[in-house]
């Protein structure tokens, strides 16, 4: 199977290099794309250094345009399973692997990395996992589906929902809103238990200033998406 891993970076000079280590160590045979979101530190002559596969993108586009940039190349390529991990080093890709088996064995069109199933490894702040609750009780009351750690950036997916997402995806903040997509659209999630790292370096997208209006325009985000589409993937 062609599997393609879609690496996000914007300003991640600290961490990438690691991550494109540990990629290109890992057991499952993947490739790798790193989509640099214009950032304005020295990512991008890291990744030349390391002659990595990666592509810059002209302009910001967030963190959903550039994940969708990095989808519209798996599915431009006919990779069979896309994976989405972060830049900042907090996915370990030795559960890729484990990740991408549901999928594989035909179980799942979309698997998600759970640190809230094992509980094991860095499981984020007091403030954050009281966030993640509220987004999974918000999809499960809307969508009618348990999804525990809705806000992972740790997923894959396969064929029919990579070119999905490769025309429709949330720019901003885009995961739990691509979680009630592709329940919307009548795909199978599964979760899978990852064991997650705390960021060693760079800073987080989502700091405090933002939390409210994360949550805010999320939980409205949710609420839009399950009004405009019915089961089955039909406007309403």
């Amino acid at each position: 199977m062609k599997i393609l891993v879609i690496v996000p970076a914007f300003n991640e000079s600290e961490n990438i290099e690691k991550v494109i280590e540990d990629l290109q160590q890992c057991d499952a045979c993947v490739d790798y794309l790193v989509v640099n979101d214009c950032s304005t530190d020295n990512t991008k002559d890291i990744l030349e250094q390391a002659n990595a596969n990666f592509i810059n993108l002209p302009v910001n586009l967030g963190i959903g345009g550039a994940v969708q940039a990095g989808y519209m190349y798996a599915d431009e390529n006919n990779y069979d399973i896309a994976i989405q991990i972060d830049g900042d080093g907090q996915h370990d890709p030795a559960f890729i692997s484990k990740l991408i088996q549901p999928i594989i064995d035909g179980e799942a069109d979309m698997t998600v990395g759970s640190r809230f199933i094992d509980k094991e490894g860095f499981q984020s702040s007091a403030m954050r996992r009281a966030g993640i609750n509220f987004l999974s009780f918000l999809i499960r009351l809307t969508c009618h589906q348990k999804v525990y750690d809705v806000t992972s950036g740790f997923r894959a997916t396969n064929a029919k929902l990579t070119h999905l997402f490769s025309t429709e995806y949330a720019q901003d903040y885009p995961e739990p809103e691509a979680i009630v997509t592709s329940i919307m659209h009548g795909a199978k999630i599964k979760e899978v238990p990852v064991i997650m790292r705390e960021r060693e370096g760079g800073v987080s997208s989502i700091r405090r200033f933002k939390s409210i209006y994360y949550m805010v325009k999320v939980s409205t985000a949710i609420i839009i998406k399950r009004l405009t589409i019915s089961v089955g993937g039909k406007k309403a």
